[in-house]
């Protein structure tokens, strides 16, 4: 009975999301069908071909001739693995695996060096360099293959425990300390490419009077609902929301104008009153509402990450003592 009655009220307070839940909640099986990536980096096509041979059936495989086409293709979407030669033209593979260690979007990639220099010298530099494992030419299929299971298992699961701790154990979506990275390194890129990035702080209203009246359990479900209904909005795999703190959730839009940010927000905010979670103690709305407060700027070098969610955060305080309900933003050139 008791199950049946908190459905009942769950259908009350949440009858939009209900309706939507299956639209809004990812399917587990297509997340994780997708292959891991390997980009094979050798001026030969013919160690590429047998390579690529070897791996295709269990690899998403990605091909590069040389040390530049390797890392403009690693910047614009990093793979799971590198199996990198040494010796190649302009650039050679000690090079490549500097650069991947100097930048801090790809030094975490595991890079395999599989190379016909076959010194001890050889092999003690490719390994002080950072790689995880040094194949001589000519190589064994079943020892690639077995090297290249072993370190993509451990990939993975290094990954899973990363994600475990920047995950926000209730909605599942990343929390504050994933925010704060992100924030760093998006503010870092942008600073670098001179480009515009957008930051915001959104609020649920009245949410304590709404756990007052309806319990801690219900407005659990309230956030959850609303994290899904803003990840759901995200486009582009670089923005991101997580759970900032209680009822706050955090928004990063990258290369993102002022007048975008604005509408994207404001299209959020309209997105969550139309999901009409009821909440008869609010005093904006006869359903759930959100404040958004956000700020735009160019980074510069003597200016830290936190500037940004300051301005964010100073723009929600006015949404909130203004009226609730509504999007305030201000753009600041740093």
């Amino acid at each position: 009975m008791h199950l049946i009655q908190k459905r009942k009220m769950d259908q009350y307070l949440f009858p939009e999301f209900y309706k939507k839940a299956d639209h809004i909640i990812l399917s587990k099986e297509s997340a994780l069908s997708n292959k891991p990536r390997i980009l094979i980096v050798d001026d030969d096509k013919i160690n590429q071909r047998l390579l690529q041979g070897l791996l295709a059936d269990d690899y998403t495989i990605e091909k590069a001739e040389g040390g530049c086409q390797a890392l403009t293709m690693i910047g614009a979407n990093p793979p799971d693995l590198i199996l990198l030669d040494v010796m190649m033209p302009q650039m050679n593979g000690f090079q490549v695996i500097r650069e991947l260690k100097n930048n801090e979007m790809t030094q975490n990639i595991p890079v395999i060096f599989i190379t016909a220099l076959n010194s001890v010298t050889n092999e003690e530099e490719g390994l002080k360099l950072g790689a995880v494992d040094y194949i001589k030419k000519p190589f064994i299929p079943s020892i690639v293959k077995a090297r290249v299971r072993n370190i993509l298992t451990m990939v993975r699961h290094r990954k899973l425990l990363e994600n475990l701790a920047h995950i926000d154990g209730l909605t599942e979506i990343p929390n504050r300390r994933y925010f704060d990275l992100a924030l760093h390194r998006e503010w870092h890129r942008a600073l670098r490419y001179n480009n515009c990035l957008s930051v915001a702080i959104a609020d649920v209203d009245y949410f304590k009077q709404f756990n007052d009246n309806y319990g801690h359990a219900s407005g659990d479900r309230v956030l959850i609902a609303l994290s899904k209904e803003i990840s759901r909005n995200l486009k582009r795999p670089y923005d991101l929301v997580s759970r900032y703190g209680g009822e706050e959730f955090g928004i990063i839009l990258p290369k993102t104008s002022l007048n975008k940010a604005f509408q994207f927000c404001n299209t959020i905010r309209s997105a969550i009153q139309q999901l009409k979670i009821v909440h008869e103690f609010s005093s904006v709305s006869e359903n759930i509402t959100i404040s958004i407060g956000g700020a735009t700027m160019i980074p510069s070098k003597n200016t830290e990450p936190s500037a940004i969610v300051e301005k964010a955060d100073s723009c929600l305080y006015e949404a909130k003592n203004s009226g609730r309900n509504k999007v305030e933003w201000t753009c600041h050139d740093l």
